[in-house]
């Protein structure tokens, strides 16, 4: 079911409707917010940085633009570089040192990115999949302005990029299961199970979503953050089948498993939306939950081993071939 933007009346004054799940709503409650507190404070961690230098393999822009075969990188986090029938897609691009509203504070990284914003070739295509400030960086944002050629946004995310100097015309805001071509690729916006907001006051007031990423050489899934719900099997009957997922595998806890997957739910998104090969993001970078850093990449490891899922856990960096890709290391282990 799409999901559209509408306003209601409230006394004098006309509000807008705010966006929902379709089969969960997430809500906070002064309780929740304290059992979180107390989480946070009686947890106890191994190793929620890591202790030694994360490998990042530093991407060659020569390499990158001579590749012909469909290609990705991840950047770290949910950012990924994809190349697709010649064309660079760049999906989430967070390049700052943290991920909140002020650089002085909040989640830092854990490394740096593979490239540059400066050394990055003219992107044709940024997919943004909701506004949280680990997947939609101000400041990436404006300094790419000069090197993009068109944004692909959920619904309201337009207004954020216009509000920070993107023109109009270089924006194109979709509903759920609405599509676009760009460079003759589709870009398909399919629903998740989240929330979005930047601020106290501005929650679930723009839309949030994955995507799917149709080209000539390769089908693509992204799929943003979300809890495990029924609609990922929807997508993989409209979209599917993908030659390769980038499947959101971190920041998992009990207290808000309605909003993100644990591992094991990861891998049964990936088989429901029907995927050949899986490649786990969201995790990496920073540090956003109560688990040990690694834990996602053990844990999914593992079970796609025992549901006969093939995985890949590339380097930050690394190049991935989508349709052929070679198997990779256990990278964290040799840390």
């Amino acid at each position: 079911m799409a999901l559209t933007f509408s306003y209601f009346q409230q006394g004098e004054k006309t509000e807008p409707v705010r966006f929902k799940n379709t089969e969960t709503e997430y809500t906070t409650s002064a309780s929740n917010i304290w059992d979180i507190a107390k989480a946070y404070i009686s947890t106890t961690r191994t190793e929620a940085i890591p202790k030694n230098t994360v490998p990042v393999q530093t991407i060659s822009i020569d390499n990158l633009m001579q590749e012909k075969e469909a290609v990705l990188y991840r950047l770290g986090h949910s950012s990924v570089l994809i190349k697709l029938d010649g064309k660079l897609i760049l999906t989430d691009p967070v390049f700052s040192d943290r991920a909140s509203p002020v650089q002085w504070a909040g989640p830092k990284r854990f490394h740096q990115a593979p490239i540059s914003i400066s050394d990055l070739p003219t992107i044709q295509v940024v997919a943004i999949s909701h506004d949280h400030y680990d997947h939609l960086d101000k400041h990436a944002v404006k300094l790419l302005n000069d090197k993009v050629e068109h944004f692909v946004v959920p619904l309201r995310v337009g207004a954020l990029l216009k509000k920070w100097g993107i023109a109009e015309d270089k924006i194109t805001e979709l509903d759920w299961w609405q599509s676009t071509t760009l460079n003759n690729i589709e870009f398909s916006l399919a629903p998740t199970q989240h929330f979005s907001g930047r601020g106290l006051m501005d929650k679930n007031s723009t839309l949030w979503g994955s995507w799917a990423i149709k080209g000539e050489q390769a089908n693509v899934f992204f799929s943003g953050d979300s809890g495990y719900f029924s609609g990922f099997k929807e997508i993989g009957e409209k979209y599917g089948p993908f030659d390769l997922t980038m499947i959101e595998t971190g920041a998992y806890n009990d207290l808000w498993s309605g909003i993100h997957m644990f591992p094991s739910q990861s891998v049964q998104a990936h088989l429901d939306v029907k995927g050949k090969v899986m490649m786990p993001i969201h995790n990496s970078t920073f540090d956003l939950a109560l688990h040990d850093w690694q834990d996602p990449l053990e844990q999914v490891t593992t079970i796609s081993e025992e549901k006969n899922v093939k995985l890949i856990t590339p380097m930050i960096g690394e190049k991935v071939i989508i349709t052929e890709p070679k198997p990779t290391s256990l990278w964290w282990r040799d840390m």
